[in-house]
């Protein structure tokens, strides 16, 4: 039976105050006829196993009567409590749930293929869920009490997880955890509508040029997805080294070196920064860095190192237009201790960034290339662009399903030329013009 299936079925939905007691009491019941240094001794299989039958043996000799279907239910809830998540579990076995997002004991909410929907599952109680908090957490050796009410960390299974307690969170714990997306390449990004044919001839052009790539867009638009994607057309000879908070990217090359960040320890100290792993990189003679997210004083050693010597590199950052972006990599590198001028940030990302990849989450849920833009200002001037590809949507109809079209614009001559130069000609579909002169004239007539 689906999770769907299950969770609308009349035993789980009808009577939730009733399955929690038979869930609280069996749990009981359970604990008090295990032997527990046994039960660690054994793999998680079999430990699963063996608790199910012994809960089995349970119920049919103290009842009460269940039908089968109730049964197995009872069965997977009490098993869940003591071994696993509680109600978490089905939701984290399940492949389609990209992230689950419990608003206190009483609401659950997952995300579906883009989109949110609320189930009709519940905690039985507000100490059920810090339970089940403090057995995430503690997984990763973080605690969370009043003197430590957030913690972001990584699951050793991969999921990253935030959770918040009061005092701060008013409605009660929250906890988000948030699944990996897995990795598409860009012909499956295409099959998805993401992307075209022609931007893929570009993207790869581009990225086996060694243009420097800044993945720009809001939460849940996809960036780590199309990262991921763009990071299959590096050459496997090269030595790529990948920085992350939350180590999420899934490179398929052989000589690539995986560097995440650490959180500080209860006594506050032995923190690890992203700013730290992105210096130190420097140090280990990459031919490509990837930064999973610049969100700090690292833009500016990330800025650096893209215009010295590591050209190719890719990064991303949370913007909602491809202006946006620019304008973020701007105060974010200032946040660096190093006091920069505003005009001297402007120079360094002039210089280091190549191309923009703006992405946009619609409203049914599908996510998109925006636009690709080139970076087309020098030195200290203003931030001037280029757009080369934008997606050009239509009026929705009635299934709200968003429709449109990718447009494809004339390269600027000198992007075309570099482009021949490297051995990537231009992709037919993107003929040249001389855009720059085009945006000069336009500035100079106002």
């Amino acid at each position: 039976m689906s999770l769907r299936a299950r969770i609308a079925s009349p035993a789980e939905t009808t009577t939730p105050n009733r399955d929690d007691s038979l869930v609280a009491t069996y749990r009981a019941k359970l604990l008090e006829e295990i032997d527990l240094a046994e039960m660690s001794s054994l793999a998680a299989p079999d430990r699963r196993l063996r608790l199910e039958r012994v809960l089995n043996h349970i119920i049919s000799r103290e009842g009460p009567v269940l039908s089968s279907a109730e049964r197995a239910h009872l069965v997977r809830r009490v098993v869940d409590e003591a071994l696993g998540l509680g109600v978490l579990e089905p939701l984290l076995a399940d492949a389609s749930i990209t992230e689950i997002m419990v608003n206190g004991p009483e609401s659950i909410f997952v995300e579906r293929a883009g989109r949110v929907e609320q189930l009709p599952l519940r905690f039985a109680s507000e100490d059920q869920l810090m339970q089940t908090i403090e057995r995430i957490v503690s997984t990763v050796n973080r605690r969370v009490d009043e003197s430590n009410p957030m913690v972001d960390a990584r699951l050793p299974t991969g999921e990253r997880v935030n959770v918040i307690i009061p005092p701060l969170a008013l409605t009660g714990a929250t906890l988000t955890i948030r699944r990996f997306p897995r990795a598409y390449t860009l012909p499956e990004l295409i099959g998805l509508g993401s992307l075209d044919e022609h931007m893929l001839m570009l993207l790869a052009a581009f990225v086996r040029a060694r243009f420097n790539i800044i993945v720009s867009g809001g939460t849940g638009s996809g960036k780590t997805t199309l990262l991921n994607a763009l990071s299959g057309l590096l050459p496997a000879h090269e030595r790529i080294i990948t920085i992350e908070d939350s180590a999420e990217l899934q490179l398929q090359q052989d000589h690539v070196i995986r560097l995440e960040s650490r959180p500080p320890n209860v006594e506050g100290k032995g923190q690890i920064t992203i700013r730290d792993l992105v210096r130190n990189s420097l140090r280990m003679r990459p031919d490509r860095i990837i930064v999973g997210e610049v969100r700090g004083g690292e833009t500016l050693d990330m800025l650096q190192a893209m215009s010295t010597g590591h050209d190719g590199s890719l990064a991303t950052v949370h913007a909602n237009t491809a202006e946006d972006a620019l304008t973020r990599l701007q105060t974010l590198g200032s946040m660096s201790e190093v006091q920069v001028p505003f005009e001297a940030l402007r120079d360094q990302i002039n210089s280091a960034v190549d191309v923009v990849v703006q992405l946009a989450r619609h409203a049914d849920g599908s996510r998109k290339v925006a636009e690709i833009v080139l970076l087309v200002s020098h030195g200290r001037q203003q931030f001037r662009i280029a757009p080369v590809t934008r997606f050009v949507p239509r009026p929705a109809g009635p299934d709200r399903v968003v429709h449109g079209y990718f447009e494809h614009l004339p390269l600027p001559r000198p992007v075309a030329e570099r482009l021949y130069v490297a051995g990537e000609p231009a992709p037919p579909a993107y003929g040249v013009a001389e855009a720059i002169d085009v945006l000069n004239t336009r500035e100079a007539t106002g």
